[in-house]
């Protein structure tokens, strides 16, 4: 049994962006777990509509 891992989970979320208004896409975190348990968020991205990837940081949830 290792006691680090690293695990890529996706889920759909809604997010908003100035551009596009409310949009649902995609969501991939990449978290560290430690024993099972998750410990830290190392990096969050989505992926548009034509491949290309983007940091979550240029779409807020808010309005």
């Amino acid at each position: 049994m290792k006691i680090i891992r690293v695990k890529r989970q996706t889920k759909l979320e809604k997010r908003y962006s100035v551009k596009m208004g409310e949009l649902t896409t995609n969501v991939t975190y990449i978290k560290k777990h430690l024993f099972g348990l998750p410990v830290k968020t190392l990096h969050k991205y989505r992926e548009t509509y034509y491949g290309i990837v983007k940091d979550c940081k240029d779409c807020s949830l808010a309005r």
